[in-house]
């Protein structure tokens, strides 16, 4: 179980007066669920995500995984960025290999996990590569390669997709469906696709001005959300929703200030 309690991030705005990244936010998230962060950019997304793990201080509240205050980074919650994480100075096992590495897990151990997950991306036969000789999915199959064999309860993925063409990018989500279901971890991905929202999620937090606008379950769309799916009545509500808070519908307008902080 993750926990935010009155989580709230203020940072000094370059032009003077304070902005709030985060804005008392009170949140439950259970134990396996597959949870979408959507929202226009610089409304919070990524300082929530950040904020869980641990890579940004709080300004008030506090944020609990597993009943523990998350203080920091931890072995618990592992991150994909958007820009690649590889180190372009190890080979793709050896970056597999890093968090073992530093986890002290013996080197036959480590080489046994790193090769598992490597075959489960489909990069087995790359594994003594250099990652600039791997194009941009398949460095984003090295790091979620790498976050599953740490073996973290939480993942934490902030845009991973985003500078991928279409094709590699519904690859991508496609595979990571499939270890999520595998592993049942819990995992937060922030994303801007109303479509990757609507194929991926268990539930969609709608974050605006540094809040939780709308939070929408939608465990009852069966998966695997096809394009059958995903054109439903039960979707095409969803997506109508997840529209207006965009500020997509003509009839829809805030007097809300936007926050400039993401």
């Amino acid at each position: 179980m993750i926990e935010f309690r009155n989580v709230s991030c203020q940072f000094t705005h370059a032009a003077g007066g304070e902005i709030k990244a985060l804005n008392d936010v009170s949140i439950s998230i259970p134990d396996g669920q597959f949870l979408c962060l959507l929202g226009r950019s610089g409304h919070g997304k990524s300082t929530f995500v950040r904020a869980l793990a641990g890579l940004q201080s709080l300004s008030t509240g506090e944020i609990l995984v597993g009943g523990a205050k998350v203080k920091g980074p931890g072995f618990d919650r592992g991150m994909v960025f958007q820009e690649d994480s590889v180190f372009p100075w190890l080979s793709v096992r050896e970056n597999v290999e890093f968090g073992l590495k530093a986890r002290g897990i013996p080197k036959g151990r480590r080489y046994k996990i790193a090769m598992q997950w490597l075959s489960a991306v489909g990069l087995a036969g790359f594994a003594d590569s250099w990652p600039r000789q791997l194009s941009g999915g398949m460095r984003k199959r090295v790091a979620i390669a790498t976050v599953f064999a740490n073996d973290a309860p939480v993942l934490l993925m902030d845009e991973p997709f985003g500078p991928l063409d279409y094709v590699t990018r519904r690859d991508l989500q496609d595979l990571l469906i499939r270890l999520w279901q595998k592993t049942k971890k819990t995992i937060i991905f922030v994303t801007h696709d109303i479509e990757e929202a609507l194929l991926m999620a268990d539930r969609v937090l709608m974050v605006r001005t540094g809040r939780i606008a709308e939070d929408i379950f939608m465990e009852d769309l069966p998966r695997p959300r096809d394009e059958d799916v995903r054109a439903s009545p039960a979707a095409v509500e969803v997506t109508k929703m997840i529209q207006k808070h965009l500020a997509l519908n003509p009839d829809w307008h805030s007097n809300e200030p936007t926050a400039l902080v993401s």
